[in-house]
């Protein structure tokens, strides 16, 4: 027999060591600055220069494009170089996956990612240190040079759907694999929480590594609570 097919969820809990916060935790992004939402929601971006000259300046002074991989992402991409096949469901834009050595190809980005632009009308996409240029040198609302349309990052917005395709590439990695490990997740926003629970249904063994409940511990084989770079390699198949 050949060695089963893992799937990870990673969550914004995954990639905390790296310095980025977590949005909706107690300590949130959302929980301290409810005004920074609009920010990121699709109708407030669109219609608003302001809101897109102050998200822009988030972009800009964040740092999270200079952020590094931690133990857990590296660890993620040692299971894969040790030749067990993995796929990556990730709910992060930040490409600390790919940073860490895993393959992009294996890596499903359901929020899509944070570095790169992309334009709301032409869709051009390029890298987000482009634009980011264009704003150290005076510009506070850079628009596409291609068309002249707005230009954002090409995360998923509040107010965005998914990318289908990639919706449903993910769908189908987790009903085909043998192990499903929800890492670093909430599991409260759908429709990433509900592929615990579709891989569940599937008969994966369902491995769940976070710091606080969440709705499928019951439906889980497995519930680790330590800490996420510690606890993953113990999770690996063996």
């Amino acid at each position: 027999m050949g060695k089963p097919l893992v799937a990870i969820l990673s969550g914004a809990g995954i990639s905390t060591d790296s310095g980025i916060p977590d949005y909706r935790g107690p300590n949130g992004l959302w929980r301290r600055d409810p005004e920074a939402e609009k920010l990121v929601t699709y109708e407030y971006y669109m219609g608003d220069p302001e809101i897109r000259r102050r998200s822009w300046r988030m972009r800009r002074e964040n740092g999270a494009l200079r952020a590094e991989p931690n133990a857990a992402h590296r660890a993620v991409a040692e299971l894969e170089r040790s030749g067990v096949p993995v796929r990556v469901i990730t709910q992060n834009v930040d490409g600390l996956h790919q940073l860490a050595g895993t393959s992009a190809r294996k890596v499903l980005e359901l929020h899509g990612t944070a570095r790169e632009f992309l334009c709301t009308l032409c869709h051009t996409r390029g890298p987000m240190a482009d634009a980011l240029e264009r704003l150290e040198a005076g510009e506070d609302d850079p628009r596409c040079r291609e068309c002249g349309g707005i230009l954002k990052s090409a995360t998923v917005m509040f107010g965005e759907r998914l990318d289908p395709m990639v919706l449903g590439q993910a769908m189908a990695v987790t009903k085909a694999c043998q192990v499903f490990i929800a890492v670093g997740s909430s599991l409260q926003v759908q429709p990433a929480a509900g592929l615990a629970g579709l891989a569940a249904d599937h008969g994966a063994r369902l491995i769940i590594v976070n710091a606080d409940p969440t709705p499928y511990d019951d439906q889980a084989d497995e519930v680790i609570r330590e800490p996420i770079g510690t606890a993953l390699p113990g999770c690996w198949p063996t």
